[in-house]
């Protein structure tokens, strides 16, 4: 029963998607018409032709070449309206493609983080490029074969009603079991491409996650466990597609084994019927009634070579389904956007967990008054980056709230609070880009000058000027930059934007001693003003805050400035002198 519910859920979700191209499909069906028409015809001028050459002596030339000259025609309008038809069948099938994919890559941007995090991004991968693939050569396939097919079996079976009925009916009684056995094995092939699906996502992201991380692998000598690893799903892969294609190639061989009896059964009757009529039903019609029979079985044919693609598409597009209908991150589109912040930051009694039955942090209270500059530190896991996750509101709260200016963050759409914050990483990203692109990602309308100047802060307008092309090279793959360089740019770009509200993660942690002092410097200098928050490992760099907020466990265990800590002697004072003991 869920299995015919979810056959159901993704024909809807394919018709949803052909619904806009209605005009496209009509033209199909009428090409379709036109071709298949042209292709009936053929035989049964061919069959009135071998009439008039069968008499000794009695060759009618003048009938015989207005019949090829009709003939000509026949197969002429045929073959254009196929071609009409392929490009109308291209058309739906790769607008629908693109469709699809750009509804899946613009529900990932709706998706909210959990489900990323919870996910490897090689599988999702798969799903949008692979899966859409697979889906849309399902699609153009069967919609070019299906119509074709169905016309002609119905003009075949009225041609042969009409001129010879007892013989059609032999045909119509024997050719159901190509159906049968069609469908007998298409029903048991459908969970085992949907096996294959999910085991090529699989597949996809290790590789992908093997190939990002290639170095760790090289430098732990992991190289082996890893082609095990490999192996091991390579080999199932290669068991789910095995089982797949081999169940779903046995239709073609028993429908064309029926096929050919119907075609015996046809010449067998019709034979006999030529020498029980005395040539009331001549030879030209038995030629006609056995092209007619060639015809009629071949779309059967043609429809089971289909079945394994179609139900290859349908499982891709069962999974491209699930990804399109996800839950989104709720709406904010009855928040506000304040177009100015001052940057009072305040987190009320804060509960919040990955997971439910696993709890991070409980009951934390924080206030950052407009300006000031707060540093957060603690050992790895006790919280640090959760927080910074909170407060950009890429997780929400279980209990609790975190206030901008005295407004939950959740009365505030996430573009306007996340456009209020500047954020630098530990791990730097740039787009494949020029570094002019990835400098003015948050601010497209500023001037060269500029965009010179906030490099210039950063310290990264020499290495850029050495590059080839200077801030029109492009950059993004691995060994264009180094991490520190990539860290510089990502500071010119908060740089250039001048947030009212800073969060630093570790945003210096890439760059040599003698760097990290200047952009330190520059730092000192954009935070005037500003509400700063700065996760650390090094205390070095956060000596200087107006607030340290020691975590421990999700809780903040002591509060206070540098000297006010090392005085207090507890855990800060610890994790001082560990880091600065001789």
């Amino acid at each position: 029963m869920k299995k015919n519910a979810d056959s159901r859920k993704t024909f809807a979700g394919i018709l949803k998607y052909l619904k806009p191209y209605a005009p496209y499909l009509v033209c199909t069906l009428l090409l379709a018409l036109v071709t298949v028409a042209g292709q009936l015809a053929v035989p049964y001028f061919v069959g009135r032709a071998i009439d008039r050459i069968v008499g000794a002596g009695s060759v009618d030339y003048a009938g015989l070449y207005r019949l090829f000259l009709v003939i000509g025609v026949c197969v002429l309008a045929g073959a254009a309206a196929q071609w009409l038809m392929s490009l109308c069948n291209n058309h739906v099938a790769y607008r629908v493609l693109a469709d699809i994919r750009k509804d899946a890559f613009c529900k990932i941007e709706r998706l909210p983080l959990r489900y990323l995090d919870g996910r490897a991004y090689g599988e999702i991968s798969s799903v949008i490029v692979t899966d859409a693939e697979q889906f849309s050569d399902g699609l153009l396939l069967g919609f070019t074969q299906l119509f074709t097919g169905i016309v002609t079996i119905l003009g075949v079976l009225v041609i042969m009603l009409v001129m010879r009925w007892q013989i059609a009916l032999v045909v119509f009684c024997i050719t159901p079991l190509s159906l049968f056995a069609a469908k007998f094995i298409s029903s048991r092939t459908y969970s085992m491409f949907k096996k294959q699906s999910e085991v090529r996502a699989e597949q996809t992201a290790f590789i992908d996650e093997m190939i990002g991380n290639l170095k760790v692998v090289k430098a732990y000598t992991h190289e082996d466990e890893n082609e095990t690893v490999f192996d091991e799903k390579n080999e199932r892969m290669r068991k789910c597609s095995l089982r797949a294609i081999f169940f779903s190639s046995t239709t073609n061989p028993v429908t064309r084994f029926i096929n050919s009896v119907v075609y015996s059964a046809v010449a067998a009757v019709g034979a006999l019927t030529v020498i029980a009529t005395g040539g009331i039903f001549s030879v030209g019609n038995l030629t006609t009634f056995l092209s007619y029979s060639t015809q009629y079985t071949k779309p059967f044919n043609e429809i089971s070579e289909v079945v394994s693609e179609f139900q290859n598409a349908l499982a891709c597009a069962a999974r491209l389904f699930a990804l399109i209908g996800e839950e989104e991150e709720p709406s904010d589109a009855e928040a506000c956007a304040p177009e100015s912040v001052r940057g009072d930051v305040e987190l009320c009694n804060v509960d919040f967990s990955y997971q439910p039955d696993r709890e991070l942090i409980k009951d934390l209270s924080v206030h950052a008054k407009a300006g000031q500059r707060v540093a957060i530190v603690g050992p790895t896991g006790c919280g640090k980056t959760t927080l910074i996750n909170l407060l950009m509101r890429f997780y929400d709260v279980n209990g609790g709230s975190v206030r901008v200016d005295g407004k939950d963050i959740r009365e505030i759409t996430r573009k306007s609070l996340r456009t209020h914050y500047g954020m630098v990483l530990q791990e730097t990203w740039l787009k494949t880009a020029t570094v002019r692109e990835n400098l003015c990602m948050g601010r497209p309308d500023c001037t060269e000058e500029e965009m010179i100047a906030a490099a210039k802060a950063a310290h990264a307008h020499s290495f850029i000027t050495r590059l080839p092309q200077g801030y029109d090279t492009v950059i993004g793959g691995e060994g264009a930059l180094s991490q520190g360089q990539k860290q510089l740019l990502c500071i010119a770009r908060i740089m250039l934007c001048r947030p009212p509200m800073l969060i630093l993660d570790e945003a210096t942690s890439n760059i040599d001693t003698r760097t990290e002092r200047l952009v330190q410097d520059a730092f000192a200098e954009l935070m005037k003003g500003r509400t700063c928050f700065v996760v650390a490992h090094r205390l070095s760099t956060v000596r200087t805050a107006d607030a340290i907020l020691v975590m421990n466990a999700g809780k903040i265990i002591e509060q206070g400035t540098h000297e006010e800590l090392l005085t207090k002697g507890g855990f800060y004072a610890e994790l001082y002198e560990a880091q600065f003991a001789h």
